[in-house]
């Protein structure tokens, strides 16, 4: 039974809870009387009696005569450096608490290496301060106490006084290390990385109080300019230039409305206009007010950027409405091209298009594409009063100015025509349009084509329409001869 008792005790001690409390118990104490130990050391008074002197009189230290007593020893012997020991009994008491419990092998190691490092780090700590410091009469010895003075002195008569400060500031690391296990090439690595953090955040820091400071100044400068624009006379709107609202139809439009009778057989084979579907009822894209709101937005905009312009007049298109600028005097047009793609952020527009010359006008054009875009049908092209009065077999359909009017032009005078753009620009929707422009102006004893087609995709639907001098040509090596034998 005795046997039984020894084996339970042990268990017992050795139980979570008593370990938990024995941890906390010793980190208090330790912790109190490191703060006891600190109050002692900074209220010390040369004028309380102590230990190496005596005095009358009320003790002045905050901790009492027992602090009073211990800071004058404390300070006797090691000067400065005696603020390490509260500091070192605060680390001790952390340490019991992180250790307490752990597996007890190469404890011992562990505990030697931190009082030697206390031993270095308080020693040449005091002879670091006695060579380096002077405090008057502040203290009973001096900055580094007895201990420091003696270790000071002998040193400087063995290495001079440099050779001691290098040594004693070397051996004063070691002992930091020893005591606390730290490392100067992390500690090092580390103050480098928190400096370019800090720095990094510090030019951060820089460029959003810059930016914030530039948006403060603009909005200042922006409602002096709205107080400016209040007080000025107003100016008269821009002109509206009228909207096409409808596109003239052709006679032959006209024409192909009745029907006929009897078949003459003496009138050209073309086909007939009723094939290609009528045009949607087109809707304006922005009423007068708003047009004129938008002026007014170009123009501030454009002060923004340091640019004075003055919208004289608008022309609101199907797809693209263009506002005419006049610039104020000195105002390059490189100054308003250069701004497209900020005046487009600002304006809220897909792209801004600046044209710089307008034939026979003195007026910069800005051409921003509409919210709501008309669409343009071929058959309302083919069926324009334009388009029926060319006279040239070869006419073809571009499709609508600015303005909504039609666009037609003569292929006979560009006979060299390249039509190129990127993937989904329209090359196709172009290409078929300027062909059946041509089927539906001229009949086959007018115009003939050769069309070649590598790639068998545009063009194969065109495949056996009389205008053709030879069915589509797919193959490279007949395109030659095709186009000889033309």
């Amino acid at each position: 039974m005795a046997q039984a008792r020894s084996k339970k005790e042990p268990s017992t001690l050795n139980s979570v809870p008593v370990r938990r409390v024995l941890r906390e118990g010793g980190l208090i104490v330790l912790a109190t009387l490191a703060i006891f130990l600190l109050v002692a050391l900074m209220s010390f008074d040369p004028r309380d009696p102590a230990w190496s002197h005596s005095g009358f009189g009320e003790v002045r230290n905050l901790a009492g005569p027992t602090g009073a007593w211990l800071a004058d020893v404390l300070f006797y012997a090691f000067g400065l450096t005696a603020y390490l020991f509260p500091l070192v009994i605060a680390y001790a008491g952390w340490l019991y608490y992180t250790w307490a419990g752990a597996p007890r092998h190469g404890l011992a190691v562990m505990l030697t290496l931190r009082v030697s490092g206390f031993v270095f780090t308080l020693t040449m700590g005091a002879a670091l301060a006695a060579l380096h410091f002077s405090l008057g009469g502040a203290l009973p010895v001096g900055p580094g106490g007895a201990l420091g003075e003696s270790v000071g002195r002998a040193l400087v008569a063995a290495f001079n006084f440099y050779g001691a400060t290098l040594l004693v500031l070397s051996l004063f690391l070691v002992g930091i290390t020893l005591l606390t296990s730290l490392s100067w090439l992390r500690l090092v690595d580390s103050v480098g990385r928190l400096s370019i953090e800090a720095a990094a955040q510090l030019r951060h820091l820089y460029f959003e109080l810059r930016d914030r400071l530039q948006q403060r100044q603009a909005r200042q400068q922006r409602r002096e300019v709205v107080e400016r624009e209040k007080q000025r006379p107003r100016r008269s709107a821009p002109r509206i230039e009228p909207v096409v609202e409808t596109v003239k139809r052709s006679e032959r439009s006209q024409k192909e409305r009745q029907q006929k009778l009897f078949e003459t057989g003496d009138e050209p084979a073309l086909p007939p206009l009723s094939l290609l579907d009528e045009p949607e009822a087109s809707k304006p894209a922005y009423s007068t007010e708003a047009l004129e709101a938008m002026s007014r937005q170009v123009e501030l905009k454009l002060r923004d950027f340091g640019v004075e312009v003055e919208v004289v007049a608008v022309h609101p298109g199907p797809v693209i409405t263009r506002f005419e600028l006049q610039p104020a005097a000195g105002v390059k047009v490189s100054q308003i091209s250069n701004l497209s793609k900020d005046l487009a952020r600002a304006l809220s527009a897909i792209s801004v298009r600046v044209v710089e010359v307008i034939p026979g006008k003195s007026v910069v054009g800005l051409e921003i594409p509409n919210e709501r875009r008309e669409l343009v049908t071929l058959g309302e092209m083919l069926k324009s009063e334009e388009f029926d009065r060319s006279s040239s077999p070869l006419t073809l359909v571009l499709g609508k100015d600015i303005a909504g009017r039609p666009t037609v032009a003569d292929l006979g005078r560009m006979p060299h025509l390249l039509v190129a753009g990127t993937t989904g620009s329209g090359k196709s929707v172009a290409l078929n349009a300027m062909l059946l422009s041509l089927l539906y102006k001229s009949g086959a004893d007018q115009v003939r084509m050769i069309l070649i087609d590598p790639k068998m995709l545009e063009l194969s639907v065109y495949d056996g329409i009389p205008h053709l001098l030879a069915p589509v040509v797919t193959d490279m090596s007949e395109a030659g001869h095709a186009l000889r034998w033309c």
